[in-house]
């Protein structure tokens, strides 16, 4: 059966999402879908010159765009003239859109704040991956002032406990060593559920109703919003893997006062010490935005600064990008070159803290997921290149033995 060309940009949940529209679409012919992405201008950027491309490449396909810039602007894609098709992102996950005839509107985008619900998108596998995403939640309820997220996700929606259970069976079944839990905001699990689960409660009954599941991860956390059972499993349970990902954006506190964030620095500080405690293998890591409207060079200092109060390890560091529409983008604004210098000095730090983590752990032992036949990553999601060849999907005892470049040299452990 014929799949289609899909183009993917963003977050894990957009990867998620490319899957199920490919599963959704098989059979039909010469169709590429184009998955935007609205976090930063040049995401936007890079998916209409992604656009362009592909109708240079295949004159004669279809071009459908969708995703989060498609729809907060879908007439911005419509007006393209290579495009076909402009679909929202709750007609994109409807089956009965890859099955319509090409007569469809061609502007197929409905209000997203309307949503009530997320339908389940069950996804047998994901080729060329030997870990699966599995969509647990969608939508935010926040309105920080710098992210337009919530215009093109719509309300936080929960996907209900039994069918995130059944999804996981499913890829476990089909041979997935481990699974990510994503979704926009996936700390505010189940407030919109019967008797409001939280993420905690959810993951402890999956993992007891999934017992076959190896490893098991979670996508960016919200620093204020981990429940007593969430920190329970951290402690505790080793199929919850140590690496948490944290949505922190910055580490000075009147920054982060007016991104209307709901943590200061001192809660992350105090998270990173408390996830430690108990469990110390604990890797961080986390998304920070360079270059803030109003950040002075003190205020940068700070966040530069909470890359070694937290021990970061894993940093996704944006320039600030002025998003139309957002309260930030009517603020004094930071010029773009210092935005450019501050995100450089800020990628500067987090080499330097996975170079420190590196270190760290040659001459350890440790558990491998390969990816490919000499490529995997350890439980804490360190990347470690294999000297003896592996079928890729296994999970393999390696030891630690000397630095590669940006990764771990390993080999078979005895």
């Amino acid at each position: 059966m014929t799949a289609p060309n899909v183009i993917t940009f963003g977050c894990r949940l957009n990867a998620y999402e490319s899957a199920a529209m490919a599963t959704a679409a098989a059979g039909a012919d010469n169709l590429i879908i184009v998955n935007t992405c609205a976090v930063t201008a040049e995401a936007e950027r890079q998916a209409r010159q992604a656009i362009r491309k592909a109708r240079r490449e295949h004159p004669n396909a279809r071009i459908v765009v969708t995703g989060c810039s498609a729809q907060i602007a879908p007439e911005r894609y419509a007006d393209m003239a290579e495009v076909d098709q402009v679909v929202g992102n709750a007609e994109k996950l409807q089956p009965d859109t890859w099955t319509r005839s090409t007569d469809a509107p061609r502007i197929l985008v409905n209000d997203i704040a309307a949503a009530t619900e997320t339908s389940p998108q069950l996804i047998e596998g994901f080729d060329g991956r030997t870990r699966a995403f599995v969509q647990v939640q969608n939508g935010c309820d926040h309105r920080c002032t710098f992210c337009v997220i919530p215009y093109g996700r719509g309300p936080s929606r929960s996907v209900p406990i039994g069918e995130i259970v059944r999804q996981v069976r499913t890829l476990t079944e089909a041979g997935f060593r481990e699974v990510v839990l994503t979704g926009v905001d996936i700390t505010s699990y189940g407030t919109d559920l019967p008797g409001r689960p939280a993420l905690g409660q959810m993951i402890r009954r999956l993992l007891a109703q999934v017992p076959d599941l190896p490893r098991l991860r979670l996508s960016s956390l919200d620093p204020v919003e981990i429940d007593g059972d969430l920190w329970r499993l951290i402690g505790s349970e080793a199929r919850l893997m140590p690496h948490l990902h944290l949505s922190l954006q910055a580490g000075d506190d009147l920054i982060l006062k007016r991104m209307k964030r709901r943590h200061l620095r001192a809660d992350a500080i105090a998270l990173c010490r408390r996830a430690r405690s108990l469990r110390p293998e604990t890797v961080f890591g986390a998304d920070l935005i360079a270059g803030f409207p109003t950040e002075d060079e003190a205020m940068f200092r700070r966040t530069l600064d909470i890359v070694d109060a937290c021990d970061l390890t894993y940093l996704h560091v944006f320039p600030y990008s002025q998003r139309p529409g957002t309260p930030a983008a009517r603020m004094p604004q930071v010029p773009r070159p210092v935005r450019r210098e501050r995100a450089a000095r800020l990628r500067a730090a987090g080499a330097a803290a996975l170079d420190r983590h590196l270190t760290r752990r040659v001459g350890a032992t440790a558990s491998v997921l390969t990816e490919t036949g000499s490529f995997g990553r350890t439980e804490d999601f360190t990347p470690v290149a294999l000297d003896d060849p592996a079928s890729p999907g296994q999970i393999v005892r390696v030891r630690l033995a000397a630095r590669r470049g940006d990764c771990l040299q390993g080999r078979l452990a005895s």
